[in-house]
């Protein structure tokens, strides 16, 4: 059994451009959240996928795997599937590029939910919302699930709403998937659907084809914010600094 890791880091951001390379700490962020994976140990390999010279000059230069892939690509799920295409492996974690706070954990948690889940050919993560200000926030994506622990929907808005008398928990979706590989392979060539183009979330298509997704809940705490905007970067920054002077792991 072999598990690929992938890092899709795609130079472009409309919010933050070269986000992936932007300094962190003295590192690239994409330094980062590659030496942050390469902790986890499930990967018998990891490599970062994009189509930018300036991204795979980077990454060789700290001593990193990094496969060039089509421009083309429409998003990071089917640049993944290219690298994983040339690969004889059972499974891929797609790791997001702009997560330097990632805990390696996370990718093991799902791969262990992903290789104890025969029968389904996706799985992810979720934790429970703690902060009530997160529920109503439409870039916190929330997911509701069977008794199974399978995916039932993922949106924006707060799902489940909260009649008076009951008290069902929210959860947040945490953005690491893992597949099989040739689900993987599939599913990069899903058209759009009317679900994922309305909620703009992808993973949604996997759900109206008819697919399960496995979610586990993480036991990892969220030690910082996936980048997104200057603010994002700014509070990154800030807590690897904090960490290089208390010694702590952030870093």
């Amino acid at each position: 059994m072999k598990i690929l890791g992938v890092i899709p880091a795609r130079y472009a951001s409309s919010r933050l451009p070269g986000k992936v390379l932007l300094d962190i700490g003295g590192r690239p962020m994409i330094q980062m959240v590659y030496e942050r994976a390469g902790r986890a140990s499930c990967l018998d390999e990891l490599v970062v996928a994009t189509d930018d010279e300036r991204v795979r000059d980077a990454v060789r230069a700290f001593g990193g795997a990094v496969v060039m892939t089509d421009p083309a690509h429409p998003n990071g799920t089917s640049r993944s599937a290219e690298v994983a295409k040339s690969r004889e492996v059972d499974f891929v974690v797609n790791i997001q590029g702009d997560e330097p706070l990632l805990d390696p954990e996370m990718i093991d948690e799902v791969a262990r939910t992903l290789v104890s889940s025969p029968d389904i050919p996706a799985a992810t993560l979720c934790r429970p919302i703690v902060d009530d200000a997160l529920l109503k926030n439409p870039n916190v994506v929330k997911v509701v699930c069977d008794r199974l622990g399978c995916a039932l929907y993922f949106s924006r808005s707060l799902i489940p709403f909260p009649q008076e008398g009951f008290h069902v928990p929210a959860f947040e979706h945490v953005g690491i998937y893992g597949y099989t590989r040739d689900f993987l392979l599939k599913y990069a060539e899903l058209p759009m659907t009317p679900l994922a183009g309305t909620e703009s979330l992808e993973q949604l298509k996997i759900l109206e084809n008819g697919w399960k997704i496995k979610v586990s809940v993480t036991r990892c705490s969220q030690a910082g914010p996936n980048v997104n905007t200057p603010e994002d970067l700014e509070l990154v920054r800030k807590i690897v600094a904090e960490s290089i002077q208390t010694g702590s792991n952030a870093n």
